[in-house]
């Protein structure tokens, strides 16, 4: 095969690869058509533009347009906001939308969504937006509403639907799906188990929609109890919901109240969303940037946000120079030393910084407890220590044949190993002994190891370049 076939394999291959990252990406100049067709007026080409879109998609694009775009759009074609579309916006973009919208195309919206999707709608909205959205639901959907949110905030019960299917433990599959046939209207749009309940109302186990269907009607529904079942109490924290799902591979499970009595039920879907949120959380937080920041927020609403971790950054870079200046004679007579501290300090904070990301995961993965600790302890620190030594070595020749100093680089070498066994070290007993202080080690964390690392690494680096070179 010639050399420009092989190019042109790998053109392809890359072109492909590029697609399969691009999937799912909104088309590049639909963005443009769009603001065409505010900028004209005409509705009939908003509609053509939207209506094939799938929810979440029209969500984005009302993230990425201006403020004045979505309000024109919004007056002028507010009937392509539905209550699916609302549920993929967030925070203060959703409180904006809700205002532009006019109260019979929100009514529209809100009577087609589940009861989760309506409180997760309203939780966070004002008072008087609120009370506008309950006022729209039937009686007993709001009722179901109230009763949801009277829930503590990022519970179990405010993450439930309360639209259960619901069966005797006593019946049969022919029954079952008599029950559901004849109940279709009042079924939820989408659900996967029918659960199983004693004259208590208590869940005592759950059928499969396929077991069901491929079952002969005769048979009991005790008999096609799935081995998955689990409770969820009303009060567990949403974090603690969304852990169950995914270490127990559950599609779904029914929520109880303090008398085990059944009160709704939660999906995969809702816990996965929890789930996605406590990532992006704690991805925001290890970078100092709050959970509720977004591409959408005013200048000063994202400077306020981000101006306490500055000033955290500035407090600890402040410490780091005060050890710098204990040291301010042997940096004026060795030049050299001024030139090399950046690297000890950033080996640290990229060393301390990787043992802190995974860290913080395994905390929140439960992966990290008390019975491993010591060994991940070891481990984190036989790591720092093997990098540390291997890059001892490429520090030390560099500093002898920059400088021409052998025992320069001897204390670089040796300042390297200190550094990065501290780092590692650092990395994971911080969010550890933050975790058990109940702060938030995703919060914390970050500015506590860079002071950790960057205080060792200068004292070790420059006290050795006292004691061994002056």
């Amino acid at each position: 095969m010639s050399d420009i076939e092989d190019d042109v394999l790998d053109r392809s291959a890359e072109d492909t690869a590029d697609e399969a990252r691009d999937s799912y990406a909104l088309d590049d100049t639909l963005l443009g058509k769009l603001r065409a067709a505010v900028a004209a007026r005409d509705p009939a080409a908003i509609d053509a533009l939207i209506t094939p879109l799938h929810p979440a998609d029209i969500a984005d694009l009302l993230e990425q347009v201006s403020d004045p775009v979505r309000a024109a759009w919004l007056r002028l074609w507010p009937s392509s906001i539905d209550g699916d579309v609302l549920s993929e916006l967030y925070g203060d973009l959703r409180e904006e939308v809700i205002g532009l919208l006019p109260d019979s195309v929100l009514q529209d919206a809100v009577r087609d969504l589940d009861s989760d999707d309506v409180v997760d709608l309203v939780e966070d909205l004002e008072d008087d937006q609120q009370e506008a959205i309950l006022d729209v639901l039937a009686p007993s959907d709001r009722v179901a509403v109230e009763q949801a949110l009277s829930f503590p905030e990022e519970s179990a019960g405010r993450l439930m639907q309360r639209e259960v299917v619901a069966a005797p433990e006593h019946w049969t599959v022919g029954e079952a799906i008599d029950y559901m046939r004849a109940h279709k209207r009042e079924l939820p749009e989408q659900f996967y188990h029918l659960v199983l309940t004693d004259p208590r109302m208590k869940p005592v186990g759950y059928v499969t929609l396929g077991r069901i269907m491929s079952t002969a009607r005769k048979t009991p529904l005790i008999e096609l109890l799935e081995d998955s079942f689990r409770v969820i109490p009303a009060t567990q924290h949403e974090d603690e919901v969304a852990y169950a799902f995914n270490q127990y591979h559950l599609i779904s499970a029914p929520v109880v109240d303090d008398d085990g009595r059944l009160v709704g039920v939660i999906t995969i879907d809702d816990a996965m969303n929890v789930l996605d949120d406590a990532n992006e959380e704690d991805i925001l937080r290890l970078a100092g940037v709050d959970e509720e920041s977004s591409l959408n927020d005013r200048v000063i609403d994202t400077t306020k946000r981000r101006f306490p971790w500055l000033f955290v950054n500035l407090i600890t870079a402040i410490l780091a120079s005060l050890v710098i200046s204990q040291f301010e004679a042997a940096i004026s007579q060795i030049v050299a030393l001024a030139v090399l501290m950046p690297i000890v300090a950033s080996m640290g904070g990229n060393a301390g910084t990787q043992s802190l990301t995974v860290a913080v995961r395994a905390l929140a993965t439960k992966d990290l407890t008390r019975s491993n600790l010591l060994r991940v302890v070891l481990r984190e620190a036989g790591v720092g220590l093997i990098n540390g030594l291997v890059f001892a070595v490429v520090m030390g020749v560099i500093g002898v044949l920059w400088f021409g100093s052998p025992m320069l680089g001897v204390v670089i070498a040796v300042a390297m190993v200190i550094n990065l066994l501290v780092a590692g070290l650092a990395g994971i007993l911080v969010p550890v002994i933050l975790e058990r202080l109940r702060v938030d080690p995703a919060l914390a964390s970050g500015a506590f190891v860079t002071t950790v690392t960057d205080v060792v690494g200068f004292f070790a680096f420059l006290g050795l370049a006292v004691v061994l070179l002056l």
